[in-house]
C-alpha cells in the first residue's frame, strides 16, 4: 500500500464498473447545489476528478456556449469515458487532461470556479490540494468542494454486515493515505490553506425507495467483494474473501427490505480569498 505521507494516496474505490456506474447518477443537481448559484454563463470552471464526466457536462451547459469548462482526472481510461459521454450530448465547451490536483498545469488565476466533487477524501495532503485549487482561482472566484462523511452515514435496519463495511472502509481507506470523513474537515482544511471567506455547508443523498435501496445496496455490494476496496481490505488483512461475501450479502438483504433506509452526509465549502 502507497505510504500516508504520498499526498496522491491510493484511490480506494478503484475505476471497476460498479464503481462508475455509481458515479454516473451523479449531477450538478443532486451533488453540486451548493455551487449552482454562483454560476453563469461566461464562467471559466475547471472540474478536479471530473470521473465519467456527468456532473461535468451539467457544469458546462451552464456556463455555456461562452464559458468553458476544464475536466481533469489521474485516470486517462476515466476522462475517455468522460469525454464520449459529453460528446453524446452535444455538449462542445470541455476539455479533457491528466493532472494532478497538487500540480495543476495551469496559469495563476486561469479559473473562475474551481470544483472537486468527492476528491479531497482521496488525498494524503487535503490542504496542499486545496492551496493550488486557490491558485488557480481568479481574484473574485470561487473554489467549491463537497466530500462525504462515513462516520456520519446512517442506515436502516441496523444490520450488523453494514456496520463492518463501515468500519472496513474507513480502515481502508486511511491505509490508502485518505480521509473517510472528510466531510466535517472540509472547513478546516479550507482556513488551513489560507481562504479568508468560507462559507461551510451541508447536504445529503438518501436512499429509501425500492428502485434506489436495490441500485445503491447492490453497487456497494459489487464493490465490497471487486473493487479497490476489497484489494485493500484483502492485502491488508482487514477481512477475508469469505468476510466480503458476507458484507456483500448484507447489503443484498439490506436492499430488499421493505423499511430500507440509507442517509450519506456530505461537507461543502464555497472557499474565496
Amino acid at each position: 500500500m502507497t505510504n500516508p505521507q504520498n499526498q496522491q494516496a491510493v484511490y480506494t474505490h478503484g475505476h471497476q464498473e460498479a464503481v462508475l456506474r455509481s458515479h454516473r447518477s451523479r449531477t450538478a443537481a443532486n451533488s453540486a447545489g451548493y455551487l449552482l448559484p454562483a454560476l453563469r454563463p461566461g464562467l471559466r470552471v475547471l472540474d478536479v476528478g471530473c470521473g465519467p464526466g456527468t456532473i461535468t457536462a451539467d457544469l458546462a451547459e451552464l456556463v455555456g456556449p461562452q464559458g468553458t469548462v476544464v475536466a481533469v482526472d489521474t485516470s486517462a481510461e476515466v476522462l475517455e469515458q468522460a469525454a464520449e459521454y459529453v460528446a453524446g450530448r452535444g455538449i462542445g465547451n470541455v476539455d479533457f487532461a491528466v493532472a494532478d490536483v497538487h500540480a495543476l498545469p495551469y496559469r495563476t488565476a486561469e479559473f473562475d470556479v474551481v470544483h472537486a466533487h468527492q476528491v479531497l477524501q482521496h488525498l494524503a495532503d487535503p490542504v496542499a490540494a486545496l492551496r493550488e485549487m486557490r491558485r488557480v482561482t481568479a481574484p473574485g472566484g470561487v473554489v467549491a468542494a463537497r466530500d462525504a462523511d462515513y462516520q456520519a452515514m446512517t442506515w436502516y435496519p441496523e444490520l450488523p454486515e453494514l456496520d463492518a463495511w463501515l468500519d472496513l472502509y474507513r480502515r481502508s481507506a486511511r491505509v490508502n493515505g485518505g480521509e473517510p470523513d472528510a466531510g466535517r474537515r472540509l472547513l478546516a482544511w479550507a482556513r488551513a490553506a489560507g481562504f479568508t471567506e468560507v462559507t461551510a455547508a451541508s447536504s445529503s443523498w438518501t436512499y429509501a425507495t425500492p428502485g434506489e435501496r436495490l441500485w445503491w445496496g447492490e453497487s456497494w455490494a459489487d464493490r465490497t467483494t471487486g473493487s479497490g476496496l476489497a484489494r485493500a481490505a484483502l492485502a491488508e488483512g482487514f477481512a477475508d474473501p469469505a468476510e466480503l461475501a458476507a458484507i456483500a450479502e448484507g447489503w443484498r438483504r439490506w436492499a430488499v427490505e421493505p423499511d430500507g433506509w440509507f442517509a450519506v452526509l456530505h461537507g461543502e465549502v464555497l472557499a474565496r480569498g
